[in-house]
């Protein structure tokens, strides 16, 4: 995978129109956008430009996009969208077996497609901090080990509570990307129908006077994420 700070999509499209009103749609919405016209055109793109994601019309030009599939698909695990006027289930078999993670129909929604990229990216573990051989997920000083539950700053170890502990691996194994409070609720402390989300304020607090302030920010009206 790349190591932009922004998912790199590859995007195969033959159609002028939709290739460009894409590529500015994917801008807009936070992904890096390498674009190809044909199929052999994508195939040398995905070689020479190692994308997080490929997302390729079906109906192509010298290489078909089911074809493009199975050849991304033996160069390693790089995540697949297939995009296709044709809806029927066959089609859609087709493409899936072939080896893509997704299929979406045409016309398609620019947020609900860029969610659907993020989604397969999500599964492949874009975005996630990098899990050295100890097993230890590392953020500048600051380091954290999931499974012993505990942290360090700087090389010093931090004194957590198990609740702090297994919020501050819920944060971590999301890094940069925002948690809700019930979202949080629910993972960390396993309330399913809502519960009081002043607990999670209060633990976050408790959190960033142990491992920084700064270390986990707060999304006004959505939640909070451990910045990375």
């Amino acid at each position: 995978m790349s190591t932009s700070p922004q998912p790199r999509v590859l995007l195969v499209e033959d159609d002028a129109a939709i290739r460009e009103t894409t590529t500015l749609l994917l801008r807009q919405l936070g992904f890096e956008v390498v674009a190809a016209a044909d199929g052999q055109a994508g195939l040398d793109a995905f070689r020479e430009k190692t994308p997080d994601v490929a997302l390729l019309d079906v109906m192509l030009p010298r290489i078909d996009g089911i074809s493009l599939t199975r050849a991304i698909r033996d160069a390693g695990l790089t995540p697949i969208v297939l995009v296709s006027a044709r809806d029927h289930p066959l089609d859609v078999v087709a493409g899936l077996e072939a080896g893509a993670d997704d299929y979406v129909t045409k016309p398609f929604d620019g947020p609900v497609l860029a969610a659907r990229l993020r989604a397969v990216l999500r599964r492949a573990g874009w975005g996630e901090p990098g899990i050295e051989a100890d097993g230890v997920w590392r953020f500048g000083e600051l380091e954290v080990d999931p499974a012993g539950m505990t942290a360090k700053v700087a090389g010093v170890a931090v004194r957590l509570t198990a609740t702090e502990a297994r919020l501050l691996s819920e944060l971590a194994r999301n890094a940069g990307i925002v948690l809700a409070r019930d979202l949080l609720l629910e993972r960390v402390w396993g309330y399913e129908w809502g519960g009081d989300t002043r607990l999670v304020d209060v633990h976050v607090q408790r959190l960033r006077a142990k491992i920084g302030a700064e270390r986990i920010e707060t999304v006004r009206g959505a939640g909070y994420k451990l910045v990375r």
